[in-house]
């Protein structure tokens, strides 16, 4: 996947938003205020961090040598994704889509309610 496609499949998650927080080369996406995703946008090639469950994150990094723990992220939790040729859109899109509902249901109940999410 690009940096583009990506991007487009952040923003079709409800109230997804991005932003530019910490530099220009590091593209964020939260949904209640909280990070789902980010991206480096001037790798090569192009790599993500995205949320993920700890006994999952383990798995997925025995079986995958492009998922390695989150880099500058809390490693247990964190997955650092990169986008090479032997990295599936299918698997790259499961790890943005259980990121992004990790974050979901770790929201408070009232956001949650307030987003309609």
């Amino acid at each position: 996947m690009f940096a583009e496609e990506i991007r487009d499949f952040c923003l079709l998650k409800k109230h997804a938003e991005e932003c530019f927080p910490f530099d220009n080369d590091t593209l964020v996406f939260k949904v209640g205020g909280k990070i789902f995703l980010l991206i480096s946008i001037d790798s090569k090639p192009i790599q993500f961090n995205a949320k993920c469950d700890p006994d999952k994150a383990i798995e997925l990094r025995e079986n995958h040598s492009f998922i390695i723990p989150g880099y500058h992220m809390n490693k247990k939790h964190w997955n650092t994704i990169i986008c090479e040729s032997s990295a599936s859109r299918k698997l790259l899109e499961e790890c943005i889509n259980n990121s992004y509902n990790l974050i979901v249901a770790a929201l408070a109940k009232k956001t949650r309610q307030e987003l309609s999410l």
